[in-house]
């Protein structure tokens, strides 16, 4: 029986991640929340680890936010995500825990990098000013991993998902993401009757998009895979992989399909005066393809999944 700690099960990837390995008989959980250990906490970690004989680890534990949040409070989310990596990766290593997957994202590449973004991409040139502090802990996570491997003979892996959403999702109305942030808005305008909803931008930028539980079985799968055909697939000194679908829609699309799932039927203009952002995001999953995991659930059943637990549990999470 392994005794698997997900870091983070309380957040939308790691529940989603709890959930699947529930599903396995020969898997000990193990979980602890923000309360019963800090993981910005060097020696409450420590002790963890030297408490529990932990076989394995995912860590999706991380300090998340938009824009807003990005550029209002950038020392609390270099300092916290750098803090909660190095603190566990470090204990795992020193509790000769063998095993061990990173979850990063998809700011780790530049501002400009050529579409879809490859793996190799990763520190050809700057970042989004915006995310920086953010994109650079995550690549130093990346980095920990490759040196402890390449060090100690460690096997951590990372993997970089694009745009993530699904239940256990923020769907705050200032500090959300744009699919929750937008099934609440078009939720709210078909509750109260509104004539007419505006999105910002044109609604030409692509986007790429994936359902959490695909996420998480990808990262399980990733997790899995024997480790000569991982390093059969992964260049030296690139150990991670991207996670996405490999295709992209238009933001009009994307508004379109919400405004239909949640059943809005009134009007929907773009506001061109606000900022579009970069014309395209889009990974490059070849590799993750190569190694056979191929994402199944489709944007508009993502959204209505995500939009059903939106409204089994707007009173109680992250709603206000």
């Amino acid at each position: 029986m392994r005794k698997v700690f997900v870091a983070g099960h309380k957040g939308m990837v790691g529940s989603a991640i709890l959930r699947q390995l529930k599903l396995k008989g020969d898997v000990e959980l193990i979980t602890r929340t923000s309360k019963e250990l800090d993981l910005t906490d060097q020696k409450a970690v420590k002790d963890f680890f030297s408490s529990e004989s932990i076989d394995e680890v995912y860590i999706s534990a991380a300090k998340v936010g938009g824009i807003v949040a990005n550029n209002t409070y950038p020392a609390e989310f270099i300092y916290e995500n750098l803090m909660i990596e190095c603190n566990v990766i470090h204990s795992a290593h020193q509790a000769d825990v063998q095993n061990l997957l990173f979850l990063g994202s998809s700011c780790i590449y530049p501002k400009f990098a050529s579409q879809p973004m490859g793996e190799s991409a990763l520190l050809t040139g700057v970042l989004e000013p915006t995310n920086e502090p953010y994109a650079i802990a995550k690549i130093a996570g990346i980095k920990l991993c490759e040196s402890y491997n390449r060090q100690y003979g460690r096997d951590y892996r990372s993997v970089m998902p694009t745009n993530l959403y699904g239940p256990n999702d923020n769907f705050h109305p200032e500090n959300s993401h744009v699919i929750p942030g937008l099934i609440r808005r078009f939720h709210e305008a078909k509750q109260q009757k509104f004539p007419a909803v505006v999105a910002w931008g044109s609604g030409k930028p692509m986007r790429e998009f994936l359902y959490v539980d695909d996420m998480a079985s990808a990262s399980i799968y990733v997790m899995g895979l024997p480790t000569e055909v991982y390093d059969m697939n992964t260049e030296p000194m690139l150990s991670h992989i991207n996670v996405g679908t490999g295709e992209d829609c238009s933001i009009r699309d994307l508004v379109e399909t919400i405004a239909t799932v949640v059943g809005y039927d009134g009007d929907i203009s773009f506001d061109t005066s606000k900022p579009d952002g970069a014309p395209r995001k889009l990974m490059n999953v070849d590799r993750l393809k190569s190694l056979g995991w191929c994402a199944s659930t489709s944007l508009e059943e993502g959204i209505a999944s995500a939009y059903a637990w939106f409204l089994k549990n707007q009173k109680s999470y992250r709603m206000s």
